[in-house]
C-alpha cells in the first residue's frame, strides 16, 4: 500500500513540475496515464541509475557541498524522460537541462511535502 502512495506522490509531483516549469510538456490526450507511467519509470531510474551517478560524481558532490546532487537529480529526470519517450512512447517531454533542473527541484519539493502525509511505519517504530 505504501508503494502505491509513493507512486501517486511521484505522479502528482511530476504533474506539478509540468504545470510550473516551462520546457516540460505532456501529451494531454492520455491524461494521468502519462504521469503514472512516468512515475514508475522515474522510480526505476532513481533506484537503478541515480546511485551509480552519485558514486561517479561523488567528488563533485563533496566539492560543491552537496549542490551537485541537484545536477544528478536533473540528469536522472532527463534520463527517465528519454527512456519513457524512446522505449514506451509515454508523452512526457523535457526540452533540455534547465527545464529538467527546475523540474527535479519541483519534484523533490512536492514529494517531500506530500510524503509528510503518508503513514510511514518505519518512523513510528523508531519513536516507540
Amino acid at each position: 500500500m505504501k508503494l502505491l502512495f509513493r507512486w501517486a506522490i511521484t505522479a502528482l509531483a511530476l504533474f506539478a513540475a509540468a504545470w510550473v516549469v516551462p520546457g516540460i510538456h505532456v501529451d494531454d490526450s492520455r491524461g494521468w496515464i502519462v504521469y503514472a507511467a512516468m512515475a514508475v519509470i522515474l522510480s526505476l531510474v532513481n533506484a537503478l541509475i541515480r546511485p551509480l551517478l552519485k558514486v561517479l560524481t561523488c567528488p563533485l558532490i563533496l566539492l560543491t557541498l552537496g549542490l551537485f546532487a541537484l545536477v544528478v537529480n536533473a540528469i536522472s529526470l532527463l534520463i527517465a524522460s528519454t527512456v519513457a519517450n524512446n522505449l514506451f512512447k509515454v508523452g512526457f517531454y523535457i526540452d533540455g537541462f534547465w527545464p529538467a533542473f527546475w523540474g527535479a527541484i519541483i519534484v523533490s519539493i512536492v514529494s517531500v511535502v506530500l510524503s509528510i502525509f503518508v503513514n510511514d511505519d518505519d518512523r513510528k517504530d523508531h519513536h516507540r
